[in-house]
């Protein structure tokens, strides 16, 4: 089993900054891809960005220039750093990783419980 617990998030003003983590722990070998969707109300979830362990990134046309993705590989986190924050950035943030148990094995996908960002003057 893998848990991914989430730190981070809560109120912040337009135009400003905040950053979110995650960690994972558990039964790891290896993940292969790490990173956050994002949840909007009545809306499922969507990309926001990833980062597989050779550093290539997957991201959101509407988060380009303005957030960041990072991964610290041997303490299995990854945070996103988020700038220029604007009300429709407005979400619950879901950290995701897909997580090979073992050598050789098929990864398997967890979700974070979720952080609330609300961006709101």
């Amino acid at each position: 089993q893998v848990q991914l617990v989430e730190s981070g998030g809560g109120l912040v003003q337009p135009g400003r900054s905040m950053k979110i983590s995650c960690a994972a722990s558990g039964t790891i070998f290896s993940i292969p891809i790490m990173g956050w969707y994002r949840q909007f109300p009545g809306k499922g979830r969507e990309l926001v960005a990833t980062m597989d362990l050779s550093g290539v990134i997957r991201s959101a046309d509407s988060v380009k220039g303005r957030f960041t993705i990072s991964r610290d590989n041997p303490k299995n986190t990854v945070s996103l750093q988020m700038d220029k924050l604007k009300p429709e950035d407005t979400a619950v943030y879901y950290c995701t990783a897909e997580v090979q148990p073992w050598r050789g094995t098929v990864p398997i996908d967890y979700w974070g419980q979720g952080t609330q960002v609300t961006v709101s003057s």
